[in-house]
């Protein structure tokens, strides 16, 4: 059997502990990062354009490392500077972690429940070993500080590869629309729903169907203001949510878009949604296309 099957059926088999811990994690993190919406967008990468979590998760990977490497060459001082700036940046990458796993649904939310429980143990873990380290000195003896790293190296690549299941596997933060193209070409669009005049009804989103894609419509007077309906976020239906001041907000998680070019305006999404033009069509109806980039 491959092994990414055994790990997979090991991870899974997770589940029984890390559903009702991951949902009371999900409360308690969520109360916290709702009264404070612009804190909740710098933590997610927002104002990066890209999630910050992912950016600062290799730092701690590649610094564990050296760690290792450190102690096996008997450089005792540098290993212990190192296992510090270690600590600090697995601090740093848990604080954006939490972030967005307060805005985590479903099976991704029971994976990044197993994956920041590995990730707390590890460090826990490391944390020991420093403990150590800083009672032996530098002259003192080592091994068991050492050993201690070794396993917490252990346990922290066991959690990154968890991680990265909840991104490669469920696509957890990642854009809905990261193979959507674009087109020149204009396509019949045919909305869900029509006023008494046979018009698009204004002031609210509703949904409509281009080919084979679905956008959320908001009437302004003679305008039609179109965005995809899949949220770059999680995929929830934006047709579902509510308009405000020119933006469109994500009924699911509170990610909110600016109706007239897509840009993302408040988090969790850190990406822009696709953004359409429409008009008239000669004879009647609308027709619509996807906006460059």
């Amino acid at each position: 059997m491959p092994m990414n099957r055994v790990f997979d059926r090991l991870i899974a088999a997770q589940a029984r502990w890390a559903r009702p811990l991951g949902d009371f994690n999900h409360r308690w993190l969520a109360a916290l990062f709702r009264p404070v919406p612009a804190i909740a967008d710098l933590l997610h990468g927002r104002w990066l354009g890209h999630p910050l979590h992912s950016v600062l998760t290799d730092a701690p990977i590649g610094i564990m490392f050296m760690l290792v490497v450190l102690d096996l060459i008997r450089q005792p001082i540098a290993a212990d500077l190192t296992l510090v700036f270690g600590i600090l940046t697995m601090l740093a990458a848990a604080v954006t972690g939490a972030a967005d796993y307060s805005q985590t649904d479903g099976t991704p939310r029971e994976r990044a429940t197993v994956h920041s429980t590995l990730m707390v143990a590890a460090l826990l873990v490391y944390a020991g070993s420093l403990a150590l380290r800083a009672g032996a000195g530098p002259d003192g003896e080592r091994g068991v500080a050492i050993g201690l790293s070794v396993v917490g190296f252990v346990i922290l690549a066991a959690g990154a590869y968890v991680g990265g299941q909840v991104v490669y596997l469920f696509g957890n933060m990642v854009s809905r629309h990261a193979f959507r193209g674009s087109s020149a070409k204009w396509i019949a669009l045919e909305p869900a729903e029509l006023d008494e005049h046979g018009g698009i009804p204004e002031g609210r989103p509703v949904k409509g169907r281009l080919g084979i894609n679905a956008l959320a419509l908001v009437r302004h007077g003679d305008r039609i203001l179109a965005v995809h309906d899949e949220c770059a976020h999680a995929g929830e239906p934006l047709s579902g949510g509510s308009v405000d001041d020119g933006t469109i907000t994500c009924p699911w998680h509170g990610s909110r878009f600016r109706l007239s070019d897509g840009r993302v305006v408040r988090g969790p999404s850190v990406y822009d949604q696709p953004v359409y033009d429409v008009r008239r069509r000669d004879g009647g109806g609308w027709e619509a296309r996807r906006r460059s980039p």
